[in-house]
């Protein structure tokens, strides 16, 4: 039985709904903004526009405004028997239909201007590929919010009105996301790049490297403010449906995070932020792929967890997901592989534990990857020929997802690897059969 707009138990969501009435506004602002900015160009470098010209880009801008209403007229949506249906198209009718039984995660996004109009934007995301996927955008954030804890509990299998408990885990400090932002090396290098640039052009009166460091400051300046305004009041909590996240100054977005997607964790430590002793968390999550339109604070295959936080608090939340593994660092590799690896040999570290493996690369940052032994997929022995020389070898644990997500346990001994070659198969198998499918109960 699916909840009410009022948080009731009567069943209204099995009736059709169409989205909000001004939904087509926030559609055609997303819409006309980059027209308008497109138009616009001409407009600036000849300094004024003939009559015609006026009409055509007038017109365009009315074309927008017609199709999200349009879009908005004839996009429907329901409940039925547990699959929540989507009715949309003008010209070729598309009919969506999602069982909620398949349902990995129920998003609430609510970007800058729809916030500013009291809208919200329904997000439920499927196991499978992105066209399985269902938006609703935009409905009354009230109305929102409450469609999403009804949908969250027809997953669960529990009534609507039932209350959900909240562990918050972590809160990101506003003070020290203002200071880590510039150390970020995407941040850092490029201003250094720019300042040196400017210097440059200044004294030999170049104009051409004035407006190639201009537009470096511009596009560095732009892509910190998107860091900041997404993971501005970042905050993470155990529910019973997983991790809870939330986060955004100007677009807002709270996302529930199963955790049984997760299919490893990397606490990263970037070289400026380890003076300070700061580090982040990400997760490697299971089905996450980037969907159209769709910003990057809640997108994607990487999850940030923690953005910025000391490494004992970063540890702390790694620990209540994965337990004693976060604090696991594993055994050095024999000295030898010094000789192979001499920058990063200090920060290798590899081992095994409670059916995790953990392993810890890096020469710049250092990159410790948890990666839970049920997750792995494949588990591959490579020697290189400085490796073959020296009697080294990497073992790679690949997860769902490519080569990309996963750990390597690193230069381990020729003797070491082979024996982690035949022991992780039966092990990964085991922890396989010994974890439940769905996400883990709270602790």
């Amino acid at each position: 039985m699916a909840a009410s707009p009022t948080g009731g138990s009567t069943p209204v969501w099995d009736s059709w709904h169409r989205l909000h009435p001004l939904s087509p506004v926030v559609q055609a602002g997303r819409r006309i903004l980059p027209l308008v900015v497109v138009l616009a160009v001409p407009f600036l470098s000849q300094g004024s526009s003939t009559k015609s010209q006026t009409l055509v880009d007038a017109g365009l801008v009315a074309l927008a405004v017609v199709a999200g209403a349009a879009e908005w007229l004839v996009t429907r949506w329901r409940i039925e028997s547990g699959v929540l249906r989507i009715d949309t198209g003008l010209v070729r009718r598309r009919t969506t239909k999602l069982p909620l039984s398949r349902v990995q995660s129920i998003d609430l996004v609510r970007p800058g201007t729809a916030r500013l109009l009291g809208l919200a934007e329904v997000r439920v995301r499927s196991g499978g590929s992105r066209e399985g996927d269902v938006r609703l955008a935009y409905l009354a954030a009230e109305r929102a919010e409450h469609l999403r804890d009804g949908l969250l509990a027809l997953v669960r299998g529990t009534h609507p009105s039932s209350p959900v408990s909240e562990s918050p885990i972590a809160r990101t400090s506003t003070s020290r996301l203002l200071v880590s932002t510039p150390l970020r090396g995407a941040v850092l290098w490029p201003t250094l790049v720019a300042a040196a640039l400017l210097a440059f052009g200044r004294h030999l009166t170049h104009g051409g490297l004035v407006a190639v460091a201009t537009l470096i400051l511009l596009a560095v300046g732009t892509g910190a403010a998107r860091i900041l305004s997404s993971q501005y009041g970042f905050e993470v909590a155990r529910t019973q449906d997983g991790l809870l996240i939330r986060g955004g100054a100007v677009g807002t977005f709270t996302e529930t995070l199963a955790l049984h997607r997760i299919q490893a964790l990397r606490v990263v430590e970037p070289l400026l932020w380890r003076p300070f002793g700061w580090a982040k968390l990400v997760a490697d999550v299971a089905g996450g792929q980037r969907r159209r339109d769709e910003d990057r604070s809640a997108s994607g295959r990487i999850r940030t967890l923690v953005p910025v936080a000391t490494r004992t608090e970063v540890l702390r939340v790694a620990e209540s997901i994965v337990g004693p593994a976060a604090r696991e660092v594993g055994t050095a590799p024999p000295t030898r592989a010094r000789l192979k690896a001499p920058l990063s040999y200090p920060l290798l570290r590899a081992g095994l534990l409670d059916g995790y493996a953990v392993s810890v690369v890096g020469r710049v940052r250092r990159l410790t990857t948890i990666i839970p032994l049920a997750k792995v997929q494949s588990v591959r022995w490579v020697q290189g020929p400085v490796q073959r020389r020296l009697g080294l070898a990497t073992v790679h644990l690949d997860a769902a997802g490519g080569r990309s997500t996963g750990a390597a346990l690193r230069d381990r001994s020729s003797e070491e690897a082979r024996e982690l070659l035949g022991r992780l198969p039966t092990l990964c198998a085991a922890a396989r059969r010994s974890t439940p499918a769905g996400p883990a109960p709270l602790p």
